[in-house]
């Protein structure tokens, strides 16, 4: 039975220390619901119950937007990656000869000059 809690209680030590080292390493944008530092302040004052805490409720993953403001076309990688050249020229055109509309529309003279 000694040799259970001796293991057990090595086991929580190692992953409460794995966990304070996590939450200490990874960004302050990577963390969900409160600040860094009160993560790392929960998961260092509540050993093991923080640590679990911390990898269910606290962490972000890397592929969680949740909280992420929505993109401008233009500044999505992956809308930009999946138009294609030719797309990408027929649009510019597009734009062109809508701008060279205006602008014939807006030349007309001032009466009261």
């Amino acid at each position: 039975m000694a040799r259970v809690l001796i293991v057990g209680g090595f086991l929580a030590v190692v992953f409460w220390v794995f966990s304070i080292v996590d939450c200490a390493a990874q960004p302050a944008t990577r963390h969900r619901g409160v600040s860094k530092g009160a993560w790392v302040a929960i998961v260092v004052l509540i050993p093991v119950i923080g640590g679990i805490l911390w990898f269910l409720l606290g962490r972000r993953r890397k592929g969680d937007r949740s909280d992420t403001r929505p993109y401008a076309p233009d500044d999505d990688s992956e809308f930009l990656r999946g138009i294609n050249r030719k797309e990408q020229d027929a649009r510019i055109r597009e734009l062109e000869e809508e701008l060279a509309r205006l602008d014939d529309d807006g030349d007309h003279p001032d009466p009261r000059s």
